[in-house]
């Protein structure tokens, strides 16, 4: 992405994490922020549980690296002039205002193309801009997991209460790789064409699209989709979940149990088993599955995760012990990768994070800290935009500019 320029005009994680993927990739990422707030989500002093108020806003941090900061006032003649100076200058403009707050502020893509009939105009709405719903507001947590099945299709029926989102901007950051997927076909097609395009991401159709399949069956079967207990019905004793002796859990999914079992019975030290009559078969083994699932069960509940970690090292079958966010950070398998960075934010405080999940040439993308607000505003309208530092004295008196 070296040599292309984005502008960007959205606030919190949904889209400004999208132009954090491009960035990462080499794009010049140019954020525009409130002039006086900034980006809203500086303003957030929790997520939910998590707690937002210390050296390091995590979230900010994650949504907005290796991006310049420009505080700019766009309710005003003077820094809408600027903004459609950025605007002809750039590749893609980015926006994450509903259709009615684009058509205020004078943002809407007819507008945009005025000053750049080139460019690449990308939205991110919560529920898409058309149908009754299109000038609302929303988040991952509304459109992203409650609305398309998602929330439903992980509650189990027994439990009273719905489970919320894995972690903090969990759908924004699935909704922002569709973004920075979306544009780059757009600037392909214009490169190839010269047909410039436009895209919008819902966090709503990005929801249905991790739900897809599970809506697709549900559509096919008339039964809605909801998550189901596999110890309630065992057919295969190499799926599922197991209780290790030092109350970890270890998942084993190997699909094709038959192709395992002698292969596990053996790394166990079970060897007897491997011609068990029981076992031989797969109509065997199906008819025979808590039998065997209770010798995985026994395997590993006798044992720690270290233990089983060390006796399934060699396994081909597909298992894997069941890890928090902080242990995946130091994760033998996700420090060969490079999936986690090290930085520093403006002040110089350490953090990590994770890496964008595509990798050129074998080698992770670099990360760039984000920017501080308004913090490359001067070198901007100097040096982009070549004004002098009477206008932009005269621009900051008017209020326009930060």
């Amino acid at each position: 992405m070296d040599g292309i320029r984005i502008l960007e005009v959205a606030d919190h994680t949904f889209v400004p994490a999208a132009t954090a993927i491009l960035s990462d990739w080499g794009a010049d990422v140019i954020k525009i922020e409130h002039a006086v707030r900034g980006d809203a989500a500086r303003g957030l002093g929790s997520s939910g549980a998590v707690d937002l108020s210390g050296d390091v806003h995590a979230i900010m941090e994650h949504a907005n690296r290796g991006k310049r900061s420009l505080g700019l006032d766009l309710q005003t003649d003077e820094g809408l002039g600027v903004l459609n100076r950025l605007i002809a200058m750039s590749d893609v403009f980015l926006v994450n205002k509903p259709p009615v707050v684009r058509e205020n502020l004078h943002i809407t893509e007819a507008e945009v193309r005025e000053h750049n009939p080139s460019i690449i105009y990308a939205a991110g709405t919560a529920w898409g801009p058309k149908g009754p719903e299109g000038d609302r507001g929303g988040y991952d947590m509304t459109s992203f997991w409650c609305r398309s099945g998602a929330a439903m299709g992980a509650w189990y029926v027994d439990d009273e209460r719905m489970p919320s989102q894995p972690g903090p901007a969990y759908g924004d950051s699935m909704g922002a790789m569709t973004i920075a997927g979306g544009i780059s076909a757009a600037l392909l097609k214009r490169e190839r064409t010269g047909e410039p395009q436009s895209l919008e991401v819902s966090l709503l159709a990005t929801g249905m699209w991790a739900m897809a399949s599970g809506i697709a069956m549900s559509h096919v079967n008339g039964t809605a989709w909801r998550p189901f207990d596999l110890a309630g019905m065992v057919f295969n004793p190499l799926l599922g979940t197991f209780p290790t002796s030092d109350g970890r859990t270890v998942n084993i999914t190997c699909l094709q149990p038959l192709q395992y079992w002698q292969e596990f019975c053996g790394v166990i030290g079970r060897e007897e088993l491997i011609a068990d009559e029981r076992f031989v078969t797969h109509e065997a083994l199906t008819a025979n599955a808590n039998e065997a699932k209770a010798v995985v069960d026994e395997f590993i509940v006798t044992r720690t995760l270290d233990e089983v970690r060390r006796d399934l090292a060699d396994f081909n079958g597909q298992w894997t012990p069941v890890l928090d966010s902080l242990e995946i950070i130091d994760d033998p398998q996700s420090i060969a990768n490079d999936y986690v960075q090290d930085l520093e934010n403006e002040a110089g405080v350490p953090f990590k994070l994770v890496t964008t999940p595509v990798q050129f040439n074998g080698a992770p993308s670099p990360v760039g800290r984000a920017p501080g607000f308004n913090e490359h505003g001067d070198d901007i309208l100097t040096g982009d935009l070549g004004m002098d530092m009477d206008e932009v004295i005269e621009l900051k008196v008017k209020g326009a500019v930060t």
